[in-house]
């Protein structure tokens, strides 16, 4: 019996030095792979982070991209090495996808919102406090994340909006551009003179000293309408002076138009009544 144990003790050692004889170079050059790889990868990663840096990819979007990569990275390293020591990949690799596509399926929404906020953040179709008017809501831009964008409204309301249907609907951004054009239209009677009254206009426009000279301020004839000869007043002004000159110049042609005498029609109807 102990001569029995003894041979089953020198099979079994004797398998075991033969096995590692066999993988023992694998499995070492698997381990020098494994670790090169993952040197590598911390290379890889720091540079795509600088580049992103450089282009000024946002910082939230760029660490999170960087994590992304790096996991991607090691995954792919993890799978070579093991198909290097004898492991069977192609069911693990088959696995993963099918995972993958469960998991896309089942987040179709949150996918579209993050794919939405990596374009708004690497394209920067607006920024940070940037007024911007879109799917419905106008407000000024105060937080950008991944998968939504944090509007403030003028009456002090947060409006949050789903990145992926910000990124893919039309929206207006107010502050690209440092100049806008004031546009206000202005009726006065049939009867009242319209040399005069674009005389008062002009007065008022040229006076403000927030309305830029070039380009020149436009006053014309826009309309001949049911019940009133309308102007149009188109001024330039920075962008910040808008509502001011838009407010102001309500006021004011009121106020003059009824110094000078000039009327400022309102729609009426005549209604005749016949005794039969």
């Amino acid at each position: 019996m102990e001569e029995l144990n003894t041979n089953q003790v020198q099979n079994y050692s004797q398998k075991a030095i033969d096995l590692v004889i066999e993988y023992a170079p694998d499995l070492i050059l698997a381990i020098i792979v494994l670790v090169v790889g993952l040197f590598i990868i911390k290379l890889i990663v720091k540079a795509t982070n600088r580049a992103m840096e450089r282009s000024e990819v946002d910082i939230s979007l760029r660490k999170f991209l960087s994590r992304l990569f790096g996991i991607l990275l090691k995954v792919l390293l993890l799978i070579s090495v093991a198909s290097m020591v004898g492991i069977a990949t192609t069911s693990f690799v088959a696995i993963l996808g099918a995972a993958g596509l469960a998991v896309g399926l089942a987040l179709q929404g949150g996918l579209a919102n993050f794919a939405g906020g990596v374009i708004i953040l690497i394209f920067k179709p607006f920024k940070v406090g940037d007024f911007i008017d879109a799917q419905s809501h106008a407000g000024t831009v105060s937080e950008i994340t991944i998968f939504t964008t944090f509007l403030k409204t003028p009456d002090n309301k947060t409006v949050i909006i789903p990145n992926g249907a910000l990124s893919n609907g039309s929206m207006v951004n107010f502050s690209t551009e440092p100049r806008r054009r004031v546009d206000m239209d202005f009726g006065i009677g049939y009867n009242d003179d319209i040399k005069k009254a674009k005389d008062v206009l002009k007065s008022m426009v040229d006076s403000d000293t927030r309305v830029l000279k070039d380009p020149a301020p436009q006053i014309v004839v826009g309309e001949l309408a049911d019940s009133s000869v309308n102007f149009k007043v188109r001024a330039w002004c920075e962008a910040s002076d808008y509502w001011g000159i838009y407010f102001d110049m309500q006021e004011k042609v009121k106020q003059n138009f009824d110094k000078e005498g000039i009327s400022i029609p309102f729609p009426q109807r005549d209604v005749h009544v016949y005794n039969q």
